[in-house]
């Protein structure tokens, strides 16, 4: 017994003697390490993600980029001119800007602004989907402004508003290509905006709704007929000049008399334009 007693008062001696980082943590002060890394992260995780959408803005911007040098090519060598087009829903046809450009690019991945790659046929949600997959393969989350398509007859009497070329002006107002639902837009001045961030748009109609989509902070991402990028704020989309009759001073303008409760609840505190 006797011998055991002096076993242990040996073995505190022995743990009395060792180094204090040699024997590790207690238990309470591992608790305390795991709690100030845990708060460490609660308070980092938000600026990543900050950064991390930023990172992708420019991503899509750069994708832009490259689709400007693609269409600037196309209407040189077409004396200025834009394709005919080929709108609605259809998902087949020569005439589409999928189709017709599909010799002008070889990198797929630039078909898609990078917050929405998930096609609306696997299961992405709006506004994050990109648009197909289509009978063809082709899928994509940008699109044209078919107003610019190279058309003397349309639907409805509505050929006076085509811009059939790159030879219009103001440029740096007129979208050529942007972040959108569909691979095409039709837009009017008095389409009204998706009553919810996650609408879908209805064919035909409210078409502005394909590209009202809160992709990138309240934005969307655009490129323009002078061959410019840059952010275009949701509530700006309508002060854009669409089609050559659009008026950029309509009824969801501030010039137009629009108010902040006038706007879905979901963009009331989004810049006025």
């Amino acid at each position: 017994m006797r011998e055991v007693e002096r076993m242990g008062i040996d073995m505190k001696r022995q743990n009395h003697n060792v180094p204090r980082w040699y024997r590790g943590f207690t238990l309470i002060e591992l608790l305390v390490v795991i709690a100030i890394i845990a708060l460490l992260l609660a308070i980092l995780m938000p600026a990543l993600s900050r950064v991390k959408k930023q990172a992708r803005a420019v991503v899509c911007q750069a994708s832009l980029r490259q689709w400007i040098l693609v269409w600037k090519t196309y209407t040189d060598d077409n004396d200025g001119y834009f394709h005919i087009g080929l709108g609605g829903e259809s998902q087949s046809g020569g005439s589409r800007w999928p189709v017709v450009m599909r010799e002008h690019y070889k990198d797929l991945e630039m078909r898609t602004c990078p917050m929405a790659v998930k096609p609306l046929s696997e299961g992405g949600q709006t506004p994050f989907a990109a648009w197909g997959i289509f009978s063809d393969g082709n899928y994509g989350s940008y699109g044209f402004n078919e107003w610019l398509c190279n058309r003397v007859k349309s639907a409805g009497g509505q050929e006076d508003n085509y811009f059939r070329s790159v030879n219009n002006r103001p440029a740096n107002n007129i979208p050529l290509f942007i972040d959108c639902y569909w691979y095409d837009v039709w837009a009017h001045s008095v389409d009204r905006p998706p009553e919810h961030e996650a609408d879908t748009h209805s064919p035909g109609v409210n078409e502005m709704r394909r590209v009202c989509l809160n992709r990138h902070n309240a934005a969307v991402n655009s490129a323009f007929l002078d061959w410019s990028v840059r952010k275009v704020d949701l509530k700006e989309l309508w002060t854009l000049r669409w089609h050559r009759n659009y008026n950029i001073r309509d009824s969801w303008t501030v010039a137009g008399g629009v108010q902040p409760n006038d706007w879905p609840e979901w963009m009331r505190g989004m810049k006025e334009y």
